[in-house]
């Protein structure tokens, strides 16, 4: 096949080979007595064959043309009937436009995907500069990733929630479970950056407010060891806007994480016991995130960084009202139709911004 496979590398085929390979041995695997009684690791063989069988069935169609392509060379090398040679030819350059793609197909899908990417995503939003404006921004941001949400099926749990004035958020934490939920949103970090009238402006000047975005994929127990010895937990009365009280009782608790200085404070249900559990969630998070950004530079220098300061200048994405624009700066993407954005409809730059990401991992696994 080397003389047929001369547009495919030699080492793309050599992998396509191991996953084949890997695909027969997990198939063995799933009729395991001992793999059948354990619905862990059933489930994570289950996910790794659906995962295998993609690049299977694309490889199985490159090879099927590349073993076309040498026949037809054959017949173009010993045949001496001009109709069969012309038949050869025709096959032969309808293959070889085919095999380029497919060859492209096959090398994305053979890039290791982030383990991480079917985790429930804990998604952290802030408001950032542009007072009560970026607090009332922050809770478009909330609601879009809610509408996002539930188009994919999938369900989201509020964790700890700080109020402005109506309507608006300081910062709200929440989960995202559902298949592929922290594959598909961990792009959502960074700065967001709004530009519109705000209502209270009497000249209808347009002014620029910004909101952080940080998402994390949910760590569970066994990633993250917490030593009860480093946490200091103070507990505090809950309070809403403009500090009126939500309960009498000392429900609210703030944790901080001494080695590292992390602080997670939840006060969003009315149980001490519930506040701790799903702030401890969040701290786990947080820490596994801190973890896996010091094992892979590329992730992000760490996670200041990700979040940024809430300037208006460290954006990724502008939502501009006037022009109902909404436009990526990371790929240059502008889609006009910003109420279809708001309403869920992120699906565009999901794409786009993994698309461009697999295309620069397939750049550093050839070079």
């Amino acid at each position: 096949m080397s003389d047929d496979a001369h547009s495919v590398d030699a080492r793309l085929l050599q992998r396509l080979s191991e996953v084949q390979e890997r695909f027969r041995e997990v198939d063995v695997r799933l009729t395991d007595p001992d793999v059948l009684q354990d619905p862990d690791r059933l489930r994570e063989l289950g996910r790794e064959r659906a995962h295998l069988e993609e690049i299977v069935e694309a490889g199985s169609g490159l090879q099927e043309r590349l073993r076309g392509a040498a026949e037809a060379r054959e017949i173009l090398d010993t045949a001496e009937d001009e109709e069969l040679r012309a038949l050869a030819r025709e096959e032969l350059d309808g293959l070889e436009a085919e095999i380029p793609p497919l060859a492209e197909t096959v090398r994305a899908l053979l890039i290791p995907r982030d383990p991480m990417d079917d985790r429930p995503a804990v998604v952290e939003i802030r408001a950032g500069t542009g007072g009560d404006e970026a607090g009332l921004f922050a809770g478009d941001l909330l609601r879009m990733y809610q509408r996002y949400a539930e188009q994919m099926g999938w369900s989201v749990e509020l964790l700890s929630l700080s109020e402005g004035i109506p309507g608006a958020f300081k910062e709200v934490v929440f989960t995202v479970r559902g298949e592929g939920a922290y594959g598909r949103l961990r792009l959502e970090s960074g700065v967001h950056r709004v530009q519109r009238v705000p209502e209270t402006e009497s000249q209808g000047r347009i002014h620029t407010s910004a909101a952080s975005v940080a998402v994390l994929p949910e760590a569970e127990e066994v990633d993250v060891q917490i030593d009860p010895s480093e946490l200091r937990i103070d507990v505090f009365r809950s309070s809403g806007p403009g500090g009126q009280s939500v309960n009498t009782t000392d429900s609210a608790v703030r944790i901080t994480h001494l080695p590292t200085g992390l602080v997670v404070s939840c006060q969003d249900e009315k149980s001490q016991h519930k506040n701790k559990a799903k702030a401890l969630k969040v701290l786990r998070s947080r820490l596994l995130d801190r973890r896996l950004e010091e094992q892979n530079a590329a992730r992000a220098a760490d996670r200041r960084s990700q979040i940024g300061s809430g300037d208006r200048s460290a954006k990724i994405r502008t939502y501009n009202f006037p022009q109902s624009r909404v436009t990526d700066h990371r790929i240059g993407l502008s889609i006009y139709d910003l109420d279809g954005v708001l309403s869920g409809g992120l699906d565009p730059f999901v794409r786009a911004l993994r698309l461009a990401e697999q295309e620069e991992r397939m750049e550093e696994e050839s070079s």
